[in-house]
């Protein structure tokens, strides 16, 4: 009787299991303007005015950081990360990350600095 009874509650799991929705692959980030963006993604480790962090981890600063000002550079580190950075290519779309690019190079140090373009970012991201 336990052996029927195992059966088709098994059975009964299964077909049940098809009406389950599916959960999501992964985060997806819901901003869209790049201090918003900055705000949900980097700020955590990079600090608010981008002065960067010293812990339990090396955060490099961005304020002063000369390398921030190559779009290429800015871009290709926020979609693939390095080291403990994380890649956010899969949670951001190319104009998520041309936001939160432009973003971080006009507000720390170069108000001036050009706007990252979701066609820059479509041309750095790795295939």
């Amino acid at each position: 009787m336990k052996k029927l009874i195992l059966t088709a509650a098994l059975y009964a799991s299964a077909a049940g299991a098809a009406d389950v929705p599916q959960m999501s692959s992964g985060y997806v980030f819901a901003q869209k303007d790049g201090k918003a963006l900055y705000a949900a993604s980097c700020q955590g480790c990079h600090m608010a005015k981008g002065e960067g962090a010293r812990g339990a981890g090396f955060y490099p600063k961005l304020a002063g950081n000369p390398l921030v000002q190559s779009p290429e550079y800015i871009v290709y580190r926020v979609a693939n990360g390095y080291r403990g950075m994380p890649a956010f290519a899969g949670m951001m779309n190319d104009e998520q990350i041309a936001a939160v690019a432009t973003y971080v190079r006009q507000s720390f140090d170069k108000p001036d600095a050009p706007a990252v373009t979701a066609g820059d970012v479509r041309k750095l991201r790795q295939p």
